[in-house]
């Protein structure tokens, strides 16, 4: 009897766990797989203590370690993020250890009422995009960091409005990917609307670009600017394609497509086939709809960026904002070898783009925007010092709304409901409470990039330059980042007007 008493208490007991793991919505892993989700948490407690005398170390994990993974998910919890101990980087290897040049005198705290002391942290752009090529919508971003673009059909729609919302919280704004505009991306945030090569939300039945289609959606949306993806950093030169299962009813309205068909990205567009057709269509659509247009590309053969940056000095007419996307960013799915070997990784991609424009003096008449797990505070300095003015964050605003790194998202079978159209993995992820994880991490984001700029003696990320930041290389030596990639003396990093707009 007593075995019994104890069996039924077991019971009882375990039907309790179920129950709050799936009325509970903090952990989206728990409320879909109740009981054995625990076993994640529990082996995550243990994981540092384990892999040091087993497996790894904190820094061996990829595409992002176990010390990224606990940064993000501490600052979206609005948790402390510190960590204690010392750094255990190898601080002594050559050719990879950056060095941010940290000034005796740092400058000071914002003071109460300067918008960077306010408790967003908000960080203005320097430049107003759309300015030099007079764009009737041009405006001046209310944030340095964003987010990336994640399409809705590879990610959930709970996914999407978690990030909505969480940009709305922070002021920042949302890229929506080459999916259309969906229900999801109304829920306060501003938004860049992409266009890639199927042209979906702005297509005519036969798969065609059209400019009506266009004015009309951005027209019935709080859409900023217009984004022109001709590749991204994981699968540039590839199309892709959201199999006919997936493609439900809310996903085909929002993409313009039928329903239950194979959804298909060509590898090119078909509006434009050079450079030229490139800098027509951008002042096509600029002209139609008063807004800001920029393009998306990784980088490959150097031809096209000398050729778009000539085309652009001659008619004065072209994108006014590129997104350099590095070689290490994320996708849904791809082949191994385009995801390791096509494309350049970041840091060599964005410093080969701003060197051609600065040799054509147009420098200074783009809004760079760099992407490629730019989303912590060193690698987005680094960024800036590379001459970025903004910077986009993808599959790190994935991990704060739950995101787990567990690779699946090609199998729509994400366990976290980020990735996947599956209504029973997306009923894990509320958006309400993960919007606001969203926000902390953006926030703390930009409030430590404002730290790391402060330290280097200046009071903008836009301020830091080539010259704040050094690499070891061989020998011990210590190389500045202009030697490194070329930087020459006189290109204009850092111009009056941008200064003037910081407050520098």
């Amino acid at each position: 009897m007593l075995a019994g008493r104890r069996s039924r208490a077991a019971l009882a007991a375990l039907a309790g766990v179920v129950g709050y793991d799936l009325l509970q919505r903090r952990r989206a892993v728990l409320r879909n797989f109740p009981v054995v989700g625990h076993l994640r948490y529990l082996l995550e407690a243990f994981g540092p203590e384990l892999r040091q005398y087993i497996v790894t170390s904190n820094n061996e994990e990829r595409p992002f370690s176990r010390d990224q993974r606990r940064w993000i998910e501490a600052s979206s919890e609005g948790k402390p993020n510190l960590f204690g101990f010392g750094t255990d980087d190898e601080v002594e290897s050559v050719d990879s250890l950056v060095i941010i040049k940290h000034s005796p005198f740092p400058a000071p705290e914002p003071a109460r009422g300067d918008p960077a002391g306010a408790p967003r942290y908000e960080i203005p752009a320097a430049k107003t995009i759309g300015a030099e090529h007079r764009r009737a919508h041009a405006f001046r971003p209310a944030s340095v960091i964003n987010v990336s673009g994640m399409s809705f059909g590879s990610l959930s729609a709970t996914a999407v409005e978690a990030l909505n919302r969480g940009a709305a919280l922070a002021g920042c704004l949302q890229n929506t990917g080459e999916g259309g505009i969906a229900d999801a991306h109304r829920h306060g945030a501003e938004l860049i609307f992409q266009i890639g090569t199927g042209y979906f939300g702005c297509r005519e039945e036969s798969g065609k670009f059209s400019l009506d289609r266009l004015v009309e959606q951005v027209r019935g949306a709080p859409v900023r600017a217009i984004e022109i993806k001709l590749s991204q950093g994981a699968k540039p030169g590839l199309g892709g394609m959201l199999p006919g299962v997936k493609v439900t009813s809310e996903i085909a309205a929002c993409r313009g497509i039928p329903v239950g068909e194979d959804c298909i990205s060509p590898p090119a567009h078909s509006a434009f086939s050079d450079v030229d057709g490139l800098i027509e269509f951008v002042e096509r659509i600029a002209a139609a709809t008063g807004l800001p247009v920029g393009i998306k590309s990784a980088v490959g053969e150097g031809g096209f960026w000398t050729s778009l940056a000539e085309r652009m000095a001659i008619t004065e007419g072209g994108p006014d904002f590129i997104t350099v996307d590095g070689g290490e960013g994320g996708t849904g799915a791809a082949p191994l070898a385009f995801e390791d070997h096509v494309a350049l990784p970041f840091k060599l991609a964005f410093a080969q783009v701003y060197a051609t424009f600065a040799r054509a003096g147009l420098a200074e008449r783009v809004t760079f925007i760099g992407a490629g797990r730019l989303g912590f505070p060193d690698a987005a300095l680094f960024a800036f010092a590379l001459g970025c003015d903004m910077v986009n964050v993808g599959r790190e605003a994935m991990m704060s709304v739950g995101c787990i790194q567990a690779q699946r998202c090609h199998t729509g079978r994400c366990p976290s409901g980020v990735a996947t159209q599956s209504r029973w993995l997306m009923r894990g992820l509320d958006p309400g409470l993960k919007s606001a994880r969203a926000a902390n991490y953006i926030v703390t984001l930009r409030s430590e990039l404002l730290a790391l700029s402060r330290t280097c003696g200046v009071r903008h990320p836009a301020l830091v330059t080539a010259d704040h930041l050094q690499i070891v290389s061989e020998r011990y030596g210590l190389t500045p980042l202009r030697e490194v990639f070329g930087y020459e003396p006189d290109w204009p990093l850092l111009s009056p007007a941008i200064h003037e707009a910081v407050g520098g």
